[in-house]
């Protein structure tokens, strides 16, 4: 098949990138470089550079004949989007429902999009987080990406094509952006590393599910066969923030010094995600136990530090 990969020079879309070109499929990559390294990009991958929001991608699709696109460019970052809504929602609404305009005209088979186990759900009243609960989004990010699930919703039976939602939990791992603010893992590495103090907003108890990317990945393979779904990716394992410092002091056999800071607003306290339907859909579960992920992503920042 014929695959194009937005934001495939990113953190998870390089990964699936790699994983579709050993399938033997033919991949493009669309990113603009904004956060996404260009050192990421495998050489056997198709790459334009270029953003979502540009009309003139259109020629790209034309040239291209995409069977499927997989929808991974994004801005992620929760504080930015409160600070600067209109920018959020230029990207993440605007340049989303470009690629689906794009996707309706020139008839993509199928639509894989990423959007937030967290962000969405904002803050249920009980746990794990099921993909029936209700879509309460506390910041401009979640209510973006709650938007495009919805477009894709109804753009699909429109038009007649198949797609899969994936609701990530946090995702974590080798090619993370350590200064990306939803990437406490590698931002607590790289500080480690360069011999800072961990900055922990608010008390430390605010918990998350993490969940390793070639775990993720394994999804986005799944998701190339499958029936149209929305579906959590996730542990279901509730880890806080103090947690992390703790599995990091173990890594690091030492006690990894850190400080606390101000919360911040837009952030869930607690999220984690039910993953069972991922489980019975595409017969996916997570495979990677956290303190080793951890461990393995430790070592690769280590690596190229």
């Amino acid at each position: 098949m014929k695959i194009l990969v937005t934001g495939g020079c990113g953190f998870i879309g390089s990964h699936i990138v790699d994983a579709y070109l050993d399938m033997g499929h033919k991949v493009a990559v669309i990113d603009n470089l904004s956060t996404g390294d260009i050192k990421n990009l495998n050489a056997r991958a198709k790459f334009f550079k270029e953003d979502i929001c540009n009309k003139n991608i259109k020629k790209i699709f034309e040239q291209e004949k995409f069977d499927i696109i997989n929808h991974h460019a994004a801005q992620i970052n929760v504080r930015t989007s409160v600070d600067d809504p209109i920018f959020d929602a230029n990207v993440n609404i605007m340049g989303s429902l470009n690629l689906l305009d794009l996707a309706m005209k020139y008839s993509i088979k199928k639509f894989i999009f990423a959007s937030s186990g967290g962000a969405v759900y904002g803050e249920p009243d009980r746990f794990p987080i099921t993909e029936d609960f209700s879509i309460n989004p506390t910041s401009p990010y979640g209510l973006s990406k709650a938007t495009i699930e919805r477009y894709v919703l109804i753009f699909s039976k429109l038009k007649n094509f198949d797609y899969v939602i994936f609701r990530y939990s946090n995702v974590y791992g080798p090619r993370q952006i350590s200064k990306s603010e939803a990437g406490v893992i590698s931002i607590f590495i790289e500080q480690i590393l360069n011999s800072r103090k961990c900055i922990v907003f608010g008390d430390g108890n605010q918990t998350r599910d993490y969940v390793y990317v070639n775990d993720v990945v394994n999804a986005n393979i799944e998701a190339l066969e499958c029936k149209s779904a929305i579906l959590n990716i996730g542990t279901g394992i509730e880890t806080s923030v103090n947690d992390l410092i703790n599995i990091l002091s173990d890594i690091t056999k030492k006690n990894v010094d850190h400080e606390h800071d101000a919360p911040r607003s837009g952030d869930v306290f607690r999220n984690i995600v039910d993953a069972s339907r991922a489980a019975t859909t595409i017969y996916w579960m997570p495979k990677t136990i956290l303190k080793q992920g951890i461990k393995k992503t430790f070592d690769y920042f280590k690596k190229i530090s």
